[in-house]
């Protein structure tokens, strides 16, 4: 069975290479683009069988067409192939839907082995990355949830770290909660440094950001 790949990576030496390759075991590089906005304009109009897709793009870098195809409602599968052998490029590419993650020096015949395996519904990660996908993967197969910031936050550092998130100052949290300033001063210096940030405003916009306000995370608060 003739497979159809478009092909999106930015170095064109590598596109050539691998359409060439690829042609002489039966797989069709139906486009070979570029850039990602392109990438992302073909996929639609041409409808491939697999996407093979690089990680690092100049305009909009692999994950962001990874996750641009699956919000359109492209259902065919989308596959990583790249230098990257980062933990966390891994674990993204699969939480946003890839099937496969593949690296670019692995050999042709390998190559187009997990590609036929991929279609047939298999998802295929590089054999180098499988102690890197172990330690993520949870007994039942499904990926591990990806760590908050607060997990490490106490109950009520989380409830001070909303009061901030409030734009409340010092004063006003203690006197909301009963506390001493001093004991607020400690509890925002406990939080800084969980999050690994240097103010109280930084704490803030993280806060925000996650929505940790409209998630309510004030249990346990005494």
């Amino acid at each position: 069975m003739s497979l159809r790949v478009l092909l999106i990576d930015d170095h064109t030496l590598f596109r050539v290479g691998l359409e060439g390759l690829l042609a002489h075991r039966n797989i069709e590089i139906i486009a070979s683009i570029g850039e990602g906005r392109e990438g992302l304009r073909c996929a639609e109009e041409l409808k491939p069988d697999v996407v093979l897709l690089d990680m690092r793009m100049p305009d909009i870098d692999g994950i962001g067409v990874l996750k641009k195809l699956r919000e359109s409602g492209f259902k065919n599968p989308i596959v990583m192939l790249t230098t990257s052998t980062e933990e966390r490029d891994l674990v993204e590419s699969l939480r946003n839907g890839a099937q496969g993650y593949l690296l670019k020096d692995m050999e042709p015949d390998e190559l187009v082995l997990a590609l036929r395996d991929i279609v047939a519904g298999k998802t295929v990660v590089a054999p180098d990355l499988a102690p890197v996908l172990a330690k993520v993967v949870q007994g039942d197969g499904s990926l591990a949830e990806e760590p908050s910031p607060f997990d490490d936050l106490t109950p009520r550092e989380s409830e001070i770290l909303n009061l901030l998130a409030e734009g409340q100052s010092n004063k006003v949290i203690a006197r909301n909660l009963g506390i001493s300033d001093g004991t607020v001063k400690l509890h925002v210096k406990a939080i800084l440094r969980k999050l690994g940030v240097h103010s109280r405003v930084e704490a803030a916009v993280i806060a925000v950001e996650q929505g940790m306000r409209s998630n309510g995370t004030r249990e346990g608060a005494a």
